[in-house]
């Protein structure tokens, strides 16, 4: 049960003052649905305005407060502007400018002859001193000097930040005192203020302490779940898995394992055999060889009369993990078995029951491998792959099937910096491949200015001749997605215009079915030419797709370009990345793509890209997926993750964990940023 003393915090925002069915819509588009959402939507920056007795005291392109009297309105013809004119305290004439409908709201703000405080950036149109859409007009100069420091705060349409910021401070008033959930020592070293104040200054200034001190908390409550799962699974009872080897000594991979791929089949095969159920993540980069390595495991719990599943984020990718374990596999008279939301009637029926008397060993599929009407005779060991597209909820569902709590083997081909695996997988033991197996080319990556768009289009064309395939990436970004969708479709167009109908697209906004039907297409040779959004960054194996054009590259971060980029280069042929760059490129953009030119370590670039981002622009946009946090920026992570990955581990082994009385404090910090995953785990949690 959550702590009463957090009702409040969690009761709904719709409940506040000035909230109407007009605004429910627009505060759901920004996660605002609570009152804690809004005492957590801290300002991304602060408008400093300097309060002036007149004009002469200001400078152009400065933020300030003046006292001006309106002495004339003057109406453009048209649809020209709305013009105040007015003058300060010593006969200085303003241009007061407001376009469309805001007109109608000057009028009544900005009397003739009744002297206003205004708010808002000076600047020079002319001979002319103008402010255009003042932000503030007010008679009363006491109030409109508490607007010297605003924040300004995210918005969604339909929000204002008025708005919004009368809202946050309805939040603000309702906060209640708790208590504290920091090591006190640590509190006096970083002289962070309590919980209760810190919020209240985060909203109110530059505050560098309050700041770290609220991400401080959110690193502390991701630490400390992960720590309690990590306690939780090592208590659980597992199966212990001791296989003799004899399913692996039938397989005939086409090539030699390396010594990344060997140290990590030893340490899975460490795991299985002990009696808590093992929980890894293996990390590797696209080709390193992680399905390998999967087999392998799964075939160690088959030997052991048990079975195995594997767990895809997509119809497409589940059906292209069967096809390749089925190959590599074939020797060993192993059942594999794909199952997917699409399978109905009889075909449903009899993987379903294969399930359950054990005649199927391997189970591959989408999350309808884990639907309550699907059993096991004796599921022993679960593969996640692409790891990153599950939660930590999803990895603690799979508890529920089986006789015993499963093995759990996660996968990625997403570099992550060795600090937000830390973050994101704190309760997991970590296996890296960093090597690539043997053959592999490395793939030939350019950048090429996007005034030479006609010279890729015609390389394309002699590319597609030969019978080789190519992918062409447009970029989405949330903020300009449907300009960037269409900037797709037009450039999907264009080019079906130039190459006919062997040419495919893919973006998010498809149908599932549609989307799969044109990478299949695309993976059968059909198509020639696949233009994309990212939805291909974890996409088909198409050995044949050796050509890779990436637009406005400067767009993406690091870790995305070399995702994409990993589509080429799955076969022997020698490949290709073209990396289109506009003339807009910043140095952060022109030293990613210099990155991208001089290394193919996945993992190098991961800590490269982090390195380049810090703690303000992320992958060109501020992105909330790439990290697991809303409060914690980068930088934050970066500096405080350690520190907070310590406190949890002295709460927990020095502290008396969560029956102590700061670990009191450390549940309702559990619950206050949704961690209670972690409480749960704990009996009468």
């Amino acid at each position: 049960m959550r702590p009463e003393v957090l009702n409040c915090l969690f009761a709904q925002s719709a409940g506040l003052k000035g909230v109407g069915p007009g605004l429910s819509r627009p505060l759901e588009r920004l996660g605002l649905q609570r009152i804690r959402d809004l005492a957590y939507h801290l300002p991304e920056r602060f408008v400093q305005r300097r309060a002036v007795a007149s004009l002469d005291e200001a400078a152009p392109g400065e933020q300030i407060v003046v006292a001006l009297t309106p002495r004339e309105h003057r109406q453009s013809s048209g649809r020209g502007p709305f013009r105040v004119m007015a003058e300060d305290d010593i006969g200085n004439i303003v241009a007061l400018t407001y376009f469309g409908r805001a007109s109608y709201t000057a009028k009544k703000q900005l009397p003739v002859g009744a002297r206003r405080w205004v708010a808002g950036r000076l600047d020079q149109f002319g001979q002319t001193w103008q402010i255009v859409h003042p932000d503030h007009v007010s008679a009363d100069g006491a109030a409109m000097l508490g607007q010297l420091n605003e924040p300004v705060y995210g918005l969604s349409e339909g929000l204002t930040q008025g708005r919004v910021q009368a809202l946050v401070q309805q939040a603000l008033a309702q906060l209640p005192h708790l208590p504290e959930w920091i090591e006190p020592g640590l509190v006096a070293r970083m002289d962070w203020p309590a919980w209760h104040d810190a919020l209240q200054r985060a909203h109110h200034g530059h505050d560098k302490a309050a700041r770290d001190r609220l991400a401080y908390d959110e690193l502390l409550a991701n630490s400390l779940a992960l720590m309690l799962v990590r306690e939780s699974n090592r208590a659980r009872k597992g199966t212990p898995l001791h296989g003799d080897g004899h399913l692996r000594a039938r397989l005939s991979l086409p090539f030699e394992l390396t010594g990344a791929q060997k140290r990590a089949i030893a340490e899975i095969e460490s795991d299985l055999a002990q009696g808590a159920p093992m929980l890894r993540l293996l990390q590797g980069d696209v080709g390193s060889g992680k399905t390998a390595v999967a087999l392998h495991a799964m075939l160690m719990a088959v030997e052991c009369s048990t079975q195995a599943a594997l767990l895809a984020p997509t119809e497409i990718l589940a059906r292209q993990h069967a096809e390749t374990l089925q190959r590599m596999a074939a020797g060993t008279g192993v059942t594999i078995a794909l199952l997917t939301g699409r399978d109905k009637g009889k075909a449903r029926e009899s993987i379903l029951m294969g399930l359950v008397d054990g005649s199927i060993d391997i189970c591959v599929g989408t999350h309808a491998i884990f639907q309550d009407a699907v059993t096991y005779r004796n599921l022993a060991l679960v593969v996640i792959d692409e790891q990153h597209r599950f939660g930590v909820g999803q990895r603690l569902m799979l508890s529920q099937k089986g006789r015993r709590t499963p093995h759990c083997l996660a996968m990625t081909a997403t570099p992550i910096p060795r600090t937000l695996t830390l973050a994101e997988y704190g309760e997991m033991d970590v296996s890296r491949l960093d090597e690539m197996p043997p053959g592999r080319q490395p793939i030939d990556t350019r950048v090429i200015a996007q005034e030479r768009l006609g010279d890729v289009i015609e390389a394309i064309g002699r590319h597609i001749a030969k019978g080789a395939q190519a992918y062409w990436v447009c970029p989405m970004v949330r903020e300009q997605e449907s300009a960037d969708l269409a900037a797709a479709e037009a450039r999907h167009a264009m080019l079906r215009e130039r190459f006919g109908h062997g040419v495919e697209m893919v973006h998010g906004q498809m149908r599932p079915e549609d989307k799969d039907s044109a990478m299949q297409r695309f993976a059968r040779g059909e198509a020639k030419l696949l233009v994309a959004t990212t939805v291909i960054e974890v996409g088909v194996d198409v050995p044949n797709a050796t050509l890779m054009v990436i637009e406005q590259a400067e767009r993406f971060g690091l870790a995305q370009l070399h995702q994409l980029r990993g589509r080429v280069g799955r076969g022997s042929q020698q490949s290709t990345c073209l990396l289109l760059r506009g003339d807009a490129l910043s140095e952060t953009g022109r030293e990613r793509l210099a990155l991208m030119r001089e290394t193919q370590d996945g993992f190098r670039l991961a800590e490269e890209d982090l390195r380049l981002r810090g703690g303000g622009e992320l992958l060109g946009t501020r992105q909330s997926g790439d990290t697991p946090f809303r409060v914690a920026d980068l930088d934050q992570i970066a500096r405080l993750l350690p520190l907070a990955h310590d406190d949890a581990r002295l709460l927990m082994e020095r502290d008396g964990g969560l029956s102590s009385e700061r670990g009191a404090a450390a549940r309702i910090l559990l619950y206050l940023f949704e961690r209670d995953w972690g409480v749960q785990l704990l009996r009468g949690g």
